[in-house]
């Protein structure tokens, strides 16, 4: 948004320096040259919206190209047209580089589809404007004189610098929205879901199981002797622990499982349509690969709690409670082991029967 603000007000400056422009060159040549940083400026703060390499090996060349060509077309061979011509052609460079950002990396949401037109809107009438001067001449560019396209261009020379700015305003209001959102189901460190993100994940895979007729699986992981770690290797490398957890963890589940944090060193995932046996292998995948020696983290297991859920009158907290009961008992017969809630034995048995 630095760039874009920056670009705003070299905007105004240039427009400035063009109701100083008299008799002498000195005011219009600044004027487009501040123009053409005002301009560039906006392509760079798009860029970095969109997370995209800046352009400014273009910013300059654009800049360079135009001020030559403007300057010789006004000082060495004055011919208004042509000025016209090679500044319109080449500041449309930098609206066809925004119109392909935005096609190509916006989201798919009205803010971006509203920054889209205006954009492609600006530069059509940009564009426009250098084939009049090519084609036609002075007599179709210049603003001084009365006639249609001359009415157009003044009114939407000042209207769309203002709508490009609400435009990509909007955008940034988008993604500002989009990350609240995020963080709000997000947890910081892993990156995985929180409870709030979780509950919303179970609320619609209940619905879908009650609907559908099947069952699920809740996996209760918990890391073995978490506190001796923190202690031992320090809270920077017991963040680096949870992060591996959640890492090795998400390769081992299948795109519609879902992973999350519960605070401290506990994990939950939900396996939504699986069964015990499945649920088993998954679970013994996962074990094992935390077995695994890697970089950057001291060896560490865990204890996980399964438990199956077959009944849709089952709510979220009877689930957990079952499978952090497994869990605990996991620990309390030696850790680093898997333990299955005995009524899920029973309520799986009931169901295949």
């Amino acid at each position: 948004m630095r760039e874009w603000a920056l670009g705003l007000v070299l905007l105004v400056a240039g427009a400035i320096f063009f109701s100083l422009r008299g008799n002498s060159y000195i005011p219009a040549l600044c004027a487009n040259a501040v123009l053409i940083w005002g301009l560039g400026l906006t392509l760079i703060g798009t860029e970095k919206f969109y997370e995209q390499p800046q352009s400014w090996y273009l910013f300059h060349g654009v800049w360079l190209a135009g001020m030559s060509g403007v300057t010789y077309w006004m000082v060495v061979e004055p011919h208004f047209s042509a000025r016209v011509a090679t500044f319109s052609y080449l500041v449309f460079i930098f609206y066809a580089r925004q119109i392909y950002l935005i096609w190509k990396y916006g989201e798919a949401h009205f803010s971006t589809r509203f920054f889209g037109v205006l954009m492609a809107f600006q530069a059509l009438v940009v564009l426009t404007r250098g084939l009049l001067a090519t084609l036609h001449g002075e007599s179709h560019v210049n603003l001084l004189a009365i006639g249609p396209f001359q009415s157009i261009y003044l009114a939407t020379a000042h209207f769309m610098i203002l709508m490009m700015t609400v435009g990509f305003m909007t955008v940034c209001t988008r993604r500002l929205q989009t990350i609240l959102e995020r963080r709000s189901t997000l947890d910081p460190l892993t990156q995985v879901l929180n409870r709030r993100g979780f509950a919303d994940i179970y609320t619609k895979e209940h619905a879908l199981m009650r609907r559908e007729g099947t069952f699920m699986t809740m996996l209760n992981i918990d890391i073995d002797y978490f506190k001796k770690i923190n202690d031992w290797h320090g809270h920077a490398v017991g963040d680096r622990v949870l992060i591996d957890v959640a890492d090795v963890i998400g390769k081992a589940l299948r795109v519609s499982d879902h992973v999350a944090r519960f605070g401290g060193e506990e994990f939950v995932v939900l396996l939504p349509a699986t069964g015990l046996d499945r649920a088993l292998h998954i679970t013994e995948r996962i074990q094992s690969a935390l077995r695994q020696p890697r970089d950057g983290v001291p060896n560490y297991t865990v204890s996980i709690g399964v438990a199956c859920q077959t009944s849709p009158e089952e709510s979220l907290d009877g689930i957990l409670i079952r499978a952090d009961k497994a869990m605990y008992c996991a620990k309390e017969r030696g850790r680093d082991r898997i333990e299955i809630a005995p009524d899920a034995i029973v309520a799986m048995v009931a169901a295949r029967a």
